[in-house]
């Protein structure tokens, strides 16, 4: 039981009191399993875009975006700490032995091909020293230190989109600077306007403010374009509450509750405060240089394509409906329900009277749209695209994530094992209803997929609880198209030596 002190705190907090003691329940009973069916595949669930659908879908696309009030939505509040743990553990070690830390070796062989290198120099000129004094005195920890510590570059502890990653003739560009590139060739909407929101966390937005008030008229020249940039912080409403051993609320030594953020799928209220008709969303450091920027913009107008396609199919539908329902009317919401969305209706829907019929492909239809890009499965992390059966005993589409499955269950493991494709966040999400509203989308997301994880602070342990995930749980209940994009296109910087990798040289 919670006491009045610990309900204060939370109201204090801008929470929701009933939502609190759910999660403390969450924290007891536990979360169910996601129950896959079977996992999707080309032809059954995935799409595979010949040449022909391809250039329709670009059609499609190129000839109404101009009409579309479009965003490109770019979750960036992740710190670039993790990217140079190896970094940071070399130097904890006391600049050991190079022959016994091939990571850092190789950082320091192939330093000039980093596109910070100039920065590099030039910070630690200021000190009195250089990249090749240091190198020729094998000085590394030098070079690291100027590197992470915030008496150089500081990039420990600056967020990732912030970094160099990518070397040009006329400069070097960050995260950011990439995503305005790509917002030019693919989400140009009305007003000859590019609308880029980027998600970031509280101590980071004053320098990614002044980062894009550096680089804005640059971009604005070269493409001839207006950039409309905004920023959001995830909620401090929609942070958890982290609870001890015996599922009790987690007092501090302050006497105050633990609440920790609650994952990428707090972000589904950033999502939500959202105007727009179509928004894409991508990784901040899933970014290529100018060279091979070319399939990622093509297929983000194709899938922006299939999303427009099938909007339009639905929006026609469901307007038929309304204006007269007979067995014809029932028979094209049926057949946008399974052939443009791909969707499986459930084996009683034939025994149904035409008014249910119509009750169930009106709930079916009316709901945000997204056409989420599947890449093949090469062994990297990410949630995979699965056949999950409604309660209805419908069959919808989802993105399962690897922590929401129970791989104890041989059956449901077979299964898993069988996915071929995994999403790398690439999404284009359609967030209207066939009357021009926007949905409420936290009205469609399923509470009962978040995640539970065992952690500690000051020496203690804790369990903390993660809501839905944005792109599976939190779109639960959404109508999903998944489609095929080339591999190039998913080039993620986990580590900074992922920046020595061709596709970001």
């Amino acid at each position: 039981m919670l006491t009045t002190e610990q309900k204060d705190q939370i109201t204090r907090q801008g929470m929701d009191l009933k939502l609190v003691e759910e999660q403390i329940q969450n924290f007891k009973e536990g979360f169910p399993p996601l129950e896959i069916h079977a996992a999707a595949a080309i032809g059954d669930g995935i799409r595979l875009l010949d040449e022909a659908s391809l250039k329709t879908c670009l059609e499609t696309y190129e000839s109404t975006s101009g009409q579309k009030r479009i965003v490109k939505f770019v979750p960036a509040s992740g710190a670039a700490s993790r990217m140079f743990k190896d970094l940071f553990s070399y130097l904890e070690k006391g600049g050991s032995d190079l022959s016994k830390d091939a990571f850092t070796a190789k950082f320091i062989q192939q330093l000039a091909d980093f596109a910070f290198y100039e920065d590099l120099e030039s910070s630690l000129q200021t000190t009195g020293d250089s990249i090749a004094a240091a190198l020729e005195q094998k000085n590394y920890p030098l070079i690291v230190a100027q590197l992470l510590n915030p008496e150089g570059l500081d990039y420990g502890s600056l967020p990732k989109g912030l970094l160099k990653f990518h070397r040009y003739p006329d400069g070097s560009r960050t995260p950011v600077e990439e995503h305005f590139v790509e917002g030019a060739a693919y989400a140009l909407g009305e007003g000859n306007t590019v609308r880029l929101h980027f998600t970031v966390s509280p101590e980071h937005q004053e320098k990614f403010e002044e980062h894009v008030a550096e680089i804005k008229p640059k971009m604005e020249a070269r493409f001839g374009a207006k950039f409309d940039i905004s920023f959001s912080q995830q909620k401090k409403s929609t942070d958890t509450i982290a609870v001890d051993k015996a599922n009790a609320p987690f007092v501090e030594e302050d006497g105050e509750i633990l609440f920790r953020p609650a994952g990428h799928g707090a972000l589904l209220e950033n999502l939500n405060d959202i105007d727009a008709d179509l928004i894409f969303i991508k990784n901040i450091d899933n970014v290529v240089p100018d060279r091979i920027k070319e399939p990622t913009n093509t297929y983000k107008k194709a899938i922006g394509g299939v999303l427009l396609e099938a909007q339009e199919a639905v929006f026609k539908a469901l307007e038929a409906m309304d204006r007269e329902l007979t067995e014809d009317t029932i028979n094209q919401a049926r057949s946008v329900y399974t052939d443009k969305l791909g969707s499986k209706l459930p084996s009683d829907f034939e025994s149904m009277p035409l008014s249910e019929k119509a009750d169930f492909l009106r709930s079916k239809l009316n709901r945000p749209i997204r056409v989420c890009g599947m890449v093949e499965n090469t062994g990297e992390p990410g949630g995979g695209p699965f056949w999950v059966k409604d309660a209805d005993g419908s069959l919808s589409l989802q993105i399962g994530e690897t922590a929401q499955l129970d791989l104890t269950n041989p059956t449901q493991k077979a299964l898993f094992q069988q996915s071929s494709h995994f999403n790398p966040t690439d999404l284009v999400c359609g967030v209207r209803d066939y009357k021009g509203n926007k949905f409420d989308l936290l009205a469609f997301r399923d509470p009962k997929t978040g995640f539970i994880t065992e952690k500690s602070k000051n020496g203690r342990e804790l369990k903390a609880q993660e809501l839905p995930g944005l792109w599976n749980g939190s779109m639960a209940h959404w109508n999903s198209i998944f489609v095929e994009v080339p591999l190039i296109t998913f080039n993620p910087v986990k580590t900074i030596n992922d920046l020595l990798r061709d596709v970001h040289q």
